[in-house]
């Protein structure tokens, strides 16, 4: 007989996000004056990206590792983090044009199961917005990526 209690390790991960004890990597997002600090433990950074997995290979600095991020906004690295901690993410609150940011943030932290999320909640949920403002977001992928893996209409 086999027992599933992957609900309650989420649940239990994101406890560990909530709780600001043992963390060893400082991770600043933002720039200029949006930048919040964050806490986390890079074992599951590293399990969830393979860009936290090269950054974090340098040695620690009095014990912990220190990343700025100032590409990624405060508010989204928040939504990021808490996916990598504990899978979940609601994307109903966000416009078409942070969906967008978010999109280009995770495929920089290299989190491939949310791209295709964010991908195909565009494409079903926001196709009005994408429809609209089809030669920004091109701008914006083209000014961003050289292989981006792309959104597809």
């Amino acid at each position: 007989m086999s027992f599933d209690f992957s609900q309650e390790l989420s649940i239990d991960c994101e406890k560990l996000l909530e709780t600001d004890k043992e963390y060893d990597i400082i991770i600043h997002a933002g720039e200029d004056e949006n930048v919040e600090e964050f806490h986390a433990l890079s074992n599951i950074l590293r399990i969830r990206s393979q860009y936290f997995r090269t950054a974090l290979s340098n040695e620690k600095k009095n014990g912990k590792f220190i990343l700025d991020i100032p590409h990624i906004s405060p508010q989204l690295f928040k939504i990021i983090l808490r996916f990598i901690y504990c899978g979940k993410i609601d994307l109903k609150e966000l416009e078409g044009s942070d969906l967008l940011k978010l999109l280009i943030a995770v495929d920089q932290l290299k989190i491939q199961s949310l791209i295709r999320c964010i991908q195909e909640y565009l494409i079903e949920h926001k196709r009005e917005f994408l429809l609209k403002n089809l030669i920004n977001i091109l701008d914006t992928i083209l000014g961003c990526f050289k292989n981006f893996n792309g959104i597809s209409l």
